[in-house]
């Protein structure tokens, strides 16, 4: 006997699928589209978010490279104004050493 129910229970658990209504189907399906909407919209925010970041790495390599840029004419000048003056300073220091082992 007890064999005959769980004969009967396991028929009944494997066939009551097929027996849904279609608003249970339907209610699935509703579910499924829309896990799959939130999946694509999350997606599309991911997608818009990193373009976001990435276009505002490329501005601030911009400012960076252009701030390095104005640097460098700084620099540059100062450098050749410093070299001008050891160059005299070393001509001077030769003029110096010529007068003093030339006795003039």
């Amino acid at each position: 006997m007890k064999l005959l129910w769980i004969v009967t229970i396991v028929i009944a658990a494997i066939g009551d699928p097929c027996w849904a209504e279609n608003s249970v189907k339907e209610a699935g399906k509703e579910i499924g589209q829309g896990f799959k909407k939130i999946g694509q919209d999350t997606g599309k925010a991911f997608k818009e978010g990193g373009k976001e970041v990435g276009q505002g790495f490329k501005h601030l390599g911009k400012e960076t490279g252009e701030a390095f840029k104005e640097g460098g004419k700084e620099i540059g000048p100062a450098a050749k104004k410093t070299g001008r003056s050891v160059g005299g300073w070393f001509r001077d220091l030769g003029q110096s050493f010529k007068t003093a082992f030339a006795g003039t």
